[in-house]
């Protein structure tokens, strides 16, 4: 969300994003939110209802480009191995691009409003198996996996690369490289 084409809105969001990663959600007023994007607290509702509609957009916003690219990587794919491997590289590359809405989506969940939250879960089922979808297309040892365990590698992978906000102790290209090759390692494809 940079650049010169970034909208007042898409800047709110990624100073919210900052902020609620750093003090959480309840810890950031209307006045803190707009007094770091540069306006008064009053005139953020010209962009947002309320502060929960930013948390809102915030979040469904995110589950919707990692489930709408996701998409786009495994069409693009040449069988489920290659499939794989590029919902691997697109979420990490997510991730380490993305800290402070990991964080956010992490802790402040329960902070979200109902319909935003069934929502998210909603596009987050749908990512979990288009996932699962692949990985279950994967020739594994003991034949095709059932759909609750290739959920829950999934699952497994997720945990891994969004530990970035914590585990991100190298430089981005070589914590790239390093969640990469281990999520791909622990979900059985070979990156050759």
């Amino acid at each position: 969300m940079t650049g010169a084409t970034t909208t007042r809105r898409e800047q709110i969001l990624a100073t919210a994003a900052d902020l609620f990663a750093r003090r959480g959600f309840h810890g950031v007023s209307v006045a803190d939110l707009g007094a770091a994007c540069g306006i008064s607290g009053p005139a953020l509702y010209k962009h947002f209802a309320s502060k929960d509609a930013v948390l809102a957009e915030m979040l469904v916003s995110i589950s919707e480009e990692l489930l709408t690219v996701g998409r786009e990587r495994v069409a693009q794919a040449d069988g489920p191995a290659d499939a794989v491997a590029r919902l691997v590289e697109w979420h990490v590359s997510f991730a380490l691009g993305r800290r402070a809405l990991i964080v956010v989506q992490d802790r402040d969940w329960s902070s979200l409003p109902d319909a935003a939250r069934e929502q998210v879960r909603a596009l987050q089922r749908s990512y979990v198996d288009l996932w699962a979808a692949q990985l279950r297309l994967l020739d594994g040892t003991g034949g095709p996996l059932s759909l609750d365990a290739a959920r829950s590698q999934a699952h497994a992978a997720f945990g891994l690369i969004n530990s970035t906000p914590h585990s991100g102790l190298l430089p981005d290209g070589a914590m790239h490289d390093l969640l990469a090759g281990m999520a791909l390692r622990a979900l059985g494809v070979d990156r050759a």
